[in-house]
């Protein structure tokens, strides 16, 4: 089931969501709406917010993100950055700083979202916003990570976050293991803050794998290496096979518990969230926000049965209810 998913599935979800028609008939329904919900913490920064707040009370670290990509206006990746500084403002009035090698509160962020699309000095104005973001997020002790798009923009994301590393050492970066190139790339930034995740794009297989049993073995030779080297790893997955490896991938790179740390979705698993939060475990929730939500939408959709089963039932629920 998991490979003819992956297989089949999965590609004809990740490219409807390139499909700006189908956007705007998906974003219409109600039924849609009330799924999302599931999976976003809501389109207002009071709802980002609130969940926040009930994530914090339960022992879980947060990594809030404002829900944008792929702008293509200088004004619309300003108006960006203004939110996030704004973001950033009120995580730190909450005071929640927790202990100062890992603090509860983060922030992610993509780098087309800040510009890196624009056709003049996209780059330059997708660092130059990240900077001010980063610059905001020392003073109220936050953290930033990087956010991974697809492999068409991966040398010139690391790029930008080692330029950036310059100037603000902690800045996080993501990783994404279903890429031929990562396991190289995490050797060179094994002594860095690094999110590993399978990874969420129809890549080709040129420069990915495509085969599950394939991305979770590339995931967790990637993961050791992270484990061995002096930085920071941050395990992002919901795959039982992977958290399952994790105590002894720890234990043997001689790691306690304070030495790294899983993260999991906003809406995903929250039992298991829970459960290794409980142990003792640092859990980092991602939490997103924001009215363009769709892609992000779509690729949850993509990346697990049981989340498209989740939104196929509510869909008959909704049909059975019109017939009635």
């Amino acid at each position: 089931m998991p490979a003819l998913f992956a297989g089949t599935v999965r590609p004809v979800i990740l490219a409807a969501a390139r499909r700006d028609g189908l956007r705007r008939g998906v974003q219409r329904l109600p039924v849609t709406r009330k799924v999302v919900r599931r999976f976003v913490a809501g389109e207002t920064l009071a709802g980002a917010l609130a969940g926040v707040a009930t994530l914090r009370e339960s022992g879980r670290y947060v990594s809030v993100d404002y829900l944008g990509e792929d702008v293509t206006r200088a004004d619309d990746a300003d108006a960006a950055v203004a939110v996030y500084v704004d973001l950033i403002d009120r995580l730190g009035r909450l005071g929640d700083r927790g202990e100062t090698d890992a603090p509860p509160l983060e922030v992610s962020v993509k780098l087309s979202a800040l510009g890196r699309s624009l056709e003049r000095d996209g780059e330059k104005i997708a660092r130059e916003n990240a900077h001010a973001i980063c610059a905001a997020a020392v003073g109220a002790g936050v953290w930033v990570t990087v956010d991974a798009e697809d492999h068409t923009t991966a040398e010139s994301t690391l790029s930008i976050v080692g330029d950036l590393r310059a100037d603000f050492p902690w800045l996080g970066v993501v990783l994404q293991a279903y890429l031929r190139r990562t396991l190289g790339d995490c050797r060179d930034l094994a002594g860095a803050r690094v999110r590993l995740c399978k990874g969420a794009y129809d890549e080709p297989a040129s420069v990915a794998y495509r085969d599950p049993a394939a991305v979770t073995d590339s995931y967790l030779r990637c993961l050791r290496v992270l484990m061995a080297g002096s930085g920071y790893p941050m395990v992002a997955s919901h795959d039982p096979e992977i958290i399952a490896a994790v105590p002894a991938l720890a234990r043997d790179a001689g790691r306690a518990a304070s030495d790294f740390e899983y993260q999991m979705l906003y809406g995903i698993r929250d039992g298991e969230q829970l459960r290794l939060a409980g142990a003792g475990n640092r859990l980092r929730v991602y939490v997103p926000f924001g009215t363009q939500w769709y892609g992000y939408f779509m690729r949850r959709l993509a990346e697990r049965p049981a989340n498209l089963m989740f939104f196929l039932r509510a869909l008959t629920h909704r049909d059975s209810h019109a017939g009635a």
